[in-house]
């Protein structure tokens, strides 16, 4: 494929070709030249476009989520997007637009086989979208992603299983913080119809859920959690 034939997988024809090709440019390449005592800038490679995309592919699925489904609470919307802005679907995306062909490696890297590894497939996709931020603005980048991840977005639900307990335990550690610990603090009922509560208490807090069984009334203390540990941005 040509430079040409990828925008136009992408979705986005470049004013400035030099967006794109630094989104290409793994940091292999500027370590070499660095090496070679030629000046090295930050620049260089994509590892500054790829947290620029990452922000915008969050903020773009996000906003199409809530579009399709304004009636989801926030576990589900939350559980969604996890799914979809995951370095997993950012691979398969790479992928997809043979995204590896066209990287700029240095000669190490490529010996051992960077065009198709994963991690550097899902950073050079980010990449991509924050260079089509640059070139286009939001709307662009906007366009490029729902278009890109369309199928994705269009199959995920608000009935798939949302593990609030996995989401909580995520932000937690993302947070240097201890794991959260369950208990059951009452039951009642007969056996056959059984209503359990639990609290889930975590360094700084409590929240308490209730459900007919154990691990249902886990999941809600999970989400009230979550709730309850928003940071101030909302996230």
């Amino acid at each position: 494929m040509s430079i040409a034939d990828l925008e136009e997988r992408i979705g986005h024809r470049f004013a400035d070709h030099a967006l794109l090709s630094r989104a290409l440019t793994h940091s292999s390449v500027a370590t070499e030249r660095e090496a070679g005592r030629e000046t090295r800038t930050t620049s260089d490679d994509y590892e500054t476009l790829e947290f620029l995309g990452d922000a915008v592919l969050g903020l773009a699925v996000a906003e199409e989520l809530y579009r399709r489904h304004p009636h989801s609470h926030e576990g589900e919307l939350t559980q969604m997007k996890h799914q979809l802005v995951s370095a997993k679907a950012f691979e398969g995306i790479a992928r997809e637009l043979g995204l590896g062909e066209f990287l700029l490696l240095g000669p190490a890297e490529e010996r051992t086989g960077g065009r198709g590894k994963p991690a550097i497939l899902s950073d050079a996709f980010e990449a991509v979208i924050g260079a089509v931020f640059l070139d286009g603005g939001f709307t662009a980048a906007r366009e490029v992603t729902l278009r890109l991840f369309g199928e994705r977005i269009a199959a995920a639900s608000p009935q798939s299983s949302v593990d609030f307990k996995s989401l909580l335990q995520e932000r937690l550690q993302g947070r240097g913080m201890p794991l959260p610990e369950y208990r059951t603090i009452s039951e009642h009922g007969p056996p056959h119809d059984r209503t359990f509560r639990v609290q889930v208490a975590w360094h700084g807090g409590s929240a308490e859920g209730e459900g007919r069984s154990k691990k249902a009334a886990e999941m809600e203390a999970a989400e009230r959690a979550l709730a309850a540990t928003k940071d101030p941005d909302g996230s």
